[in-house]
């Protein structure tokens, strides 16, 4: 497990940042959204589905569970699992079939813990106290899968966990 720390002054650098994730990432990965309601997740898909040039597709899949986006030969599954009561709803909707078919974004994943497989990022953002616009990414990577992907992250954003993008041109 690594973790790095970015932090987001604006809604355009949350979706920035989710955009240069999104540029590293393939079939088969699977990212953990997390944070209180109102945090960003959804500004974050937002940035991340750029990167595919779908960011005007996106939906809440809240009372749908998943949203299925397909750009060239890249299926992203974005699912919203606050409504499930468990991983075991999750499963009866075979959930657990699309790690395998595409980029799964996962919102309130934490609810599913049990279901994921060994190796995913965690992306929990959370509302700063300095700003009401500012955003703490906190991004947990699990499995060593991940570790090349938080290496350049933090070559892009900067080596320190605690250095702020906005002296970056993103």
């Amino acid at each position: 497990m690594n973790f790095y720390k970015i932090e987001s002054h604006s809604e355009e650098e949350t979706k920035s940042i989710a955009q240069a994730i999104a540029k590293l990432l393939k079939t088969k990965d699977v990212i953990i959204l997390s944070g209180e309601l109102g945090a960003g997740k959804t500004k974050f898909t937002e940035g991340f589905l750029k990167n595919f040039g779908l960011e005007n597709e996106i939906s809440s899949p809240t009372f749908t569970i998943v949203n299925e986006y397909t750009k060239d030969d890249i299926n992203i599954y974005h699912f919203d699992v606050y409504r499930l009561e468990d991983s075991s709803e999750f499963y009866a909707i075979g959930g657990e079939e699309y790690f395998e078919k595409g980029i799964c974004l996962i919102e309130w994943g934490e609810i599913i813990q049990d279901a994921l497989p060994k190796d995913y990022i965690k992306i929990e953002i959370t509302k700063s106290d300095l700003n009401e616009n500012y955003r703490n990414i906190n991004i947990t990577t699990y499995g060593k899968k991940y570790d090349e992907i938080l290496d350049k992250l933090k070559n892009e954003f900067g080596g320190n966990s605690d250095e702020n993008i906005s002296n970056r041109n993103i």
